[in-house]
């Protein structure tokens, strides 16, 4: 990942002929944190927390706990992290954290004492204006109320603003769950607008029906049918439109998609979503879902990135000839952080807002981004995900 961010990067700063002295600094992590953890039982895991570029503001990003965290993946997130603030006009900068576990392993008293041996760590390092982290991949609202908790007993200072993606009744936000999949949503429609085609009946295919992906379906607007849904054991296809209700309380009920039956969807391969005859390819569940290998298969005419850095480089040249539009992760998936940072707003100001306010706020942000990235990509003739790049860079210069 860390090698096809740096890659894009370098591209489009190349095409803005920027010295390499100023595309290195740009590169270059501030702070990478590597240390070890020990719990009372003798269990050890690695950590990390990557503070890449606080230009803009304080560092902003994700801790997730997952067996493969590497302090080079926290790196390439931090990065994106950093062009994803500017891409979309957050005062924020990149951050990224991880600790290299399997939460499955764990009990609950166990992924406590982890949770708050990395903030004990940490400590010194974050807080409300130096590093904001969030929840990522396998942490949630009660881990982040424990960092939360910690957070305070280390610094004495009675602050909820330290972390985001907090539970409502500990300075959470309403509108976090479904921000990035909204988010996805909200950016495609407004791209739609600027084409003058959001009144046309598309078809879209969802790779990966997890969290983000089951709101980006329960949001869609009315003239979007989602014709093709998948998971990691098989897809689902309906040409006339899926049940979205059926499915997502088929998904929270623990199930498989390989164990679907109905008349309502034809179970297929989970990988022949990629070539779902579709107008719209939501990636929408790991990086690197789209490659070279498989770029020829699409058929879809726009993909929207909801997960982070899921089409390679080498893909998105081949997509780019082909003609399709890839509305990038740094904007596409970026209702998440946007929410953050209206959470943290929230709490600097002590402040509790309706879901319709922070919703409303989101739209804004998205939809603006969107518009800037359209413009540059008219005015410099380059794609839409250059352009957003574009924008980011020098947005971070």
């Amino acid at each position: 990942m860390l090698k096809t961010t740096r890659k894009l990067i370098k591209k489009t700063a190349a095409n803005l002929n920027i010295s390499d002295d100023v595309l290195t600094r740009l590169l270059k992590v501030d702070k990478i944190h590597e240390f070890e953890i020990q719990l009372k039982s003798g269990k050890k895991f690695k950590a990390y927390r990557s503070q890449h570029n606080n230009r803009l503001g304080p560092y902003k990003g994700g801790i997730r706990f997952h067996p493969e965290v590497t302090a080079e993946e926290v790196e390439a997130l931090s990065i994106l992290m950093s062009f994803k603030c500017a891409a979309v006009g957050l005062p924020l900068g990149g951050g990224k954290g991880g600790i290299s576990v399997n939460p499955k392993e764990l009990n609950i008293d166990e992924i406590e004492e982890l949770s708050r041996a990395y903030v004990k760590h940490l400590h010194p390092h974050i807080g409300p204006d130096k590093d904001v982290p969030a929840p990522d991949v396998n942490t949630n609202s009660q881990i982040i109320d424990w960092m939360v908790d910690e957070y305070s007993r280390q610094t004495n200072l009675e602050t909820v603003a330290s972390f985001t993606g907090k539970s409502l009744l500990k300075g959470g936000s309403h509108g976090r769950e479904a921000a990035t999949g909204y988010g996805g949503v909200i950016a495609l429609n407004r791209y739609l607008e600027l084409k003058n085609e959001q009144n046309k009946e598309i078809s879209i295919a969802i790779q990966g029906f997890g969290k983000v992906g089951k709101f980006f379906a329960r949001r869609s607007r009315p003239n979007w049918k989602i014709t093709d849904v998948s998971d990691s054991s098989a897809s689902l296809q309906n040409s006339q439109g899926l049940d979205i209700d059926e499915l997502i309380k088929f998904k929270n009920d623990g199930k498989s998609f390989k164990d679907f039956s109905s008349a309502t969807a034809t179970v297929l391969k989970s990988n022949q979503i990629i070539s779902a005859d579709t107008d719209v390819l939501v990636p929408a569940a790991l990086g690197n879902a789209i490659t070279q290998n498989n770029a020829g298969l699409i058929k879809a005419k726009i993909i929207v990135e909801l997960a982070n850095g899921p089409v390679t480089e080498p893909a998105f040249r081949i997509l780019d000839k082909k003609g399709v539009t890839v509305l990038p992760d740094i904007i596409a998936n970026a209702g998440g952080v946007i929410v953050s940072y209206l959470e943290w707003q929230q709490n600097l100001n002590h402040e509790k807002w309706p879901v319709e306010k922070v919703e409303s706020r989101l739209k804004m942000y998205i939809e603006k981004a969107i518009e800037t990235v359209y413009s540059v990509s008219k005015s410099d003739k380059v794609s839409i995900k250059e352009a957003a790049l574009r924008v980011a860079i020098k947005r971070l210069i």
